[in-house]
């Protein structure tokens, strides 16, 4: 998020907007901020590859606390949000944190891991008062600082933390050259010119920017000379309205918003100006292909898709034109080498499901825990996974259908639950669907579903046997959830990753393996 170049070309223009309170920030606002911070985290001891972290909520102080540890050589954690005092502390620990920035709406969980975080010096509220001298205002800490760069710039980047849907979260740790701040790490060359960033666009940002794709694309358009128009939660119709208000030209979801967006009224949806809109990047999850397909169809073939990991494992996309011609894709691949194999690492033939494995695009390690890193590589070290599932096609086109973790064995069948959540989110009675294996004494594993329902529609069992009725029509039978259950809400994280284990594990309780 280094806006010095910008900075000097640009001084006035607006490199951010908070779509909810309309505050805003000039690149020479920005620059003169994050100059201030960067001498006062100096001044603290802070040197090149150190360690900070941010925890708050989408917050207009966020980006500049992002710039200051890219234009000094820094490592800054962008923390979850929602974390609670353990987690955060967890965190704070595991990065071996020297500072934490947070805000007042979430003092009480920051001040409350200070105490179980003995290496954190300093805690900066950026928006609150200052508390004895470890808690200090950012503003009054940063007053009568240099708003001119530091003598020693460096690049730095974030270090940013797996979703942890299987245990602790991870680091995920990039080597990071001793080069100045103007520069930036390959890959983001590689995305700038995939997906047409360029001066004067206007992206917004419907995600938490803690989450790496927000991040980096938040970071992308400060660097190329943008404006970064930044919701602080998303809503599917301000999001319409933000579009039209602001004549958004790019702009990055994960599905749930195109669901979410596609369930609002007809007359709400056609309501908005949204002939602004050069390029719409989705990720995260697997899209199901009615929603993309009622996508494409309201806002023209400008949808790009891509999967990657945040460790930087390797990166499929695709176009509209390319997904319209292979539905259900997330593209061919364009960096590092994909295999598909099996459990026991054998190549496995086109159109046949097993583990995604890269020949590694980008070197990552998990931060102080070589045994995950091991565990995420292959014995000769040249493949590295995530342990998500898919096939290729004749063609070169991935398709995902699951993550290795949340395969259903079932009788012997193994199943993979994407295809049922896909189809369950396409009913009208559905706001968000979650698919897994819960015991069956006689199968090892059956199927079956939570759901969330619509506002207006009351959990019942006439609603359920409706639901397994329309999976039957639609699914093999060995697919079909045998039994529904409901939830006011699906806990997905803010990102748009669905939580899963959280709900799988009940039905599981304290059992270590999944075979019965």
């Amino acid at each position: 998020m280094y806006p010095g170049k910008q900075a000097a070309l640009h001084p006035s223009r607006l490199a951010v907007v908070m779509a909810g309170s309309g505050e805003t920030l000039t690149y020479g606002e920005l620059e003169a901020r994050s100059n201030r911070l960067a001498h006062l985290l100096r001044k603290r001891g802070l040197g090149r590859l150190d360690h900070y972290s941010i925890y708050m909520e989408n917050h207009a102080r966020y980006v500049e606390c992002c710039a200051a540890g890219e234009r000094a050589g820094h490592y800054y954690t962008c923390v979850n949000s929602f974390l609670t005092v353990e987690e955060l502390a967890y965190i704070l620990n595991n990065s071996r944190s020297k500072v934490l920035i947070t805000s007042q709406a979430k003092r009480e969980v920051a001040l409350g891991a200070l105490p179980l975080c003995p290496r954190v010096e300093l805690c900066l509220v950026v928006d609150g008062p200052g508390e004895g001298d470890k808690v200090l205002n950012l503003e009054q800490a940063t007053a009568g600082l240099p708003s001119t760069p530091i003598a020693d710039e460096f690049l730095g980047t974030p270090m940013l933390y797996s979703s942890g849907t299987t245990g602790r979260p991870k680091g995920i740790l990039r080597p990071l050259p001793a080069e100045p701040p103007v520069h930036h790490l390959p890959i983001f060359d590689f995305l700038l010119k995939l997906w047409q960033y360029r001066d004067e666009m206007i992206y917004l940002s419907p995600a938490p920017l803690y989450h790496s794709a927000p991040q980096a694309a938040v970071g992308l358009t400060i660097r190329s000379g943008g404006t970064a128009v930044i919701m602080e939660r998303f809503d599917p119709e301000q999001y319409l309205a933000l579009v039209e208000k602001h004549r958004i030209s790019h702009t990055q979801l994960v599905p749930t918003m195109f669901s979410r967006m596609l369930k609002l009224p007809e007359a709400t949806r056609r309501k908005y100006d949204l002939s602004s809109l050069e390029i719409a990047i989705h990720a995260a999850a697997p899209c199901p292909v009615q929603v993309k397909e009622q996508m494409i169809e309201w806002w023209g073939p400008i949808i790009h898709e891509y999967y990657g990991a945040t460790e930087g494992l390797g990166f499929t996309a695709c176009n509209s034109q390319e997904w319209l011609a292979h539905r259900g894709t997330v593209g061919r691949v364009l960096a590092g080498k994909l295999h598909v194999l099996d459990d026991e690492m054998k190549e496995l033939p086109l159109g046949t499901s097993g583990t995604l494995w890269f020949e590694t695009a980008t070197p990552f390690e998990y931060f102080d825990d070589p045994e995950k890193t091991a565990e995420a590589r292959s014995a000769d070290g040249t493949m590295s996974t995530v342990g998500d599932v898919g096939y290729v096609d004749g063609d070169g086109y991935l398709y995902l259908t699951d993550r290795a973790t949340f395969m259903i064995i079932s009788g012997g069948v193994n199943i993979y639950p994407q295809e049922c959540e896909n189809l369950l989110i396409t009913h009208p009675k559905v706001a968000d669907a979650a698919v897994f294996g819960v015991p069956n004494v006689d199968l090892g594993e059956e199927v079956k579903a939570v759901v969330q329902l619509m506002p207006d529609v009351h959990p019942s069992p006439a609603v359920a046997e409706e639901l397994i009725a329309f999976c039957g029509q639609h699914l093999a039978r060995q697919k079909v959830p045998r039994s529904v259950d409901f939830e006011p809400e699906l806990p997905r994280l803010p990102t748009g990753k669905l939580y899963k284990r959280l709900l799988r594990d009940r039905y599981w309780g304290n059992k270590t393996s999944r075979i019965v």
